[in-house]
């Protein structure tokens, strides 16, 4: 038998959606994560408990339902216990509220034997507390981000669209912390193609810049990849349900999904390496002009 979500789980949870989601955005994320059932009449919070304690009763995997319903807080960067706001701001007494509220998730799962894992997953803490991935981001730990990968991995056969929206949320978090890092505006639309989109830009990867046409190729490429994988995630992942047209998605479809994602990822954090290491060595500079780049161009001296 499953274990079920455990009472102080159920209860913290209950109070973070009920803080930070509108009746209707719970309703969205509960619906995403496949809790079962119709929503519950009531408050916010009495909705939130109700629906959590039928996931229980009726869901085969409580723990999966749960972990998709926090990954969003789990995963956001800002959220993370390092995060240090820019001297120049100060945070909101809702933020500090909802910072709170996810370390009080943490300590409920590890006081009951279990851990977060990216991506939306609940598992046994038989191994020592992974960092969040905005940690292992900002500290550039890319073995640690590969065995995210391989996490997606190992859910491909059993669970195949599981695993496309690990895949998936691996990528938007590299993008909105990336646009953090580089204080950069975050776009009104947080998916995973817009945040590529601002990224892409900052790091110099617009196709236009290129003379090469093979390279030009692979670069462009890369925006297909993104593309499909947010597709891919909305309509077939587990972020919804298979609606009408009953997406059939097997193992080697989502074995694509998860390498291609990893082959993105990795040329990101390269690239986004890359131009730190130009930034903190204008000497080493070699002025070009404005003229298009080609294979010759890709020194020590270019992000890309």
């Amino acid at each position: 038998m499953a274990k079920p979500i455990p009472s102080a789980l159920l209860a913290i949870v209950s109070d973070i959606v009920s803080t930070v989601e509108t009746h209707a955005s719970m309703d969205s994320l509960f619906i995403y994560a496949e809790a079962p059932g119709d929503p519950p009449e009531g408050s916010k919070h009495v909705k939130a408990q109700e629906w959590l304690r039928n996931t229980n009763k009726q869901h085969p995997e409580p723990l999966a339902v749960v972990g998709r319903i926090i990954s969003g807080y789990m995963e956001d960067p800002v959220m993370a216990a390092d995060y240090a706001p820019p001297a120049w701001t100060r945070e909101d007494e809702y933020t500090l509220k909802k910072r709170e509220s996810v370390r009080k998730i943490e300590t409920v799962l590890a006081n009951n034997g279990l851990q977060y894992r990216v991506g939306g997953f609940i598992t046994g803490g038989g191994l020592a507390p992974s960092k969040t991935l905005g940690q292992l981001i900002k500290g550039r730990d890319m073995p640690a981000i590969h065995r995210e990968f391989d996490r997606a991995t190992e859910t491909v056969e059993a669970k195949p669209r599981e695993a496309v929206s690990a895949a998936s949320n691996i990528l938007e978090s590299i993008f909105k912390t990336y646009i953090d890092d580089n204080k950069l505006t975050m776009p009104d639309k947080q998916d995973l193609q817009p945040v590529f989109k601002v990224v892409r830009a900052d790091l110099g990867l617009e196709p236009a810049s290129i003379v090469d046409r093979d390279l030009q190729r692979i670069i462009t490429g890369l925006f297909s990849i993104v593309d499909g994988i947010g597709a891919l995630r909305t309509h077939a992942g587990s972020a919804h349900s298979e609606g009408r047209r009953g997406y059939k998605l097997e193992p080697r479809h989502a074995r694509l999904a998860v390498n291609a994602a990893h082959t993105v990822a990795t040329f990101v954090m390269e690239t986004w390496d890359k131009k730190v290491g130009f930034r903190a060595t204008p000497p080493a500079i070699k002025p070009k002009g404005r003229r298009p780049l080609s294979f010759s161009d890709l020194d020590d001296d270019t992000p890309f």
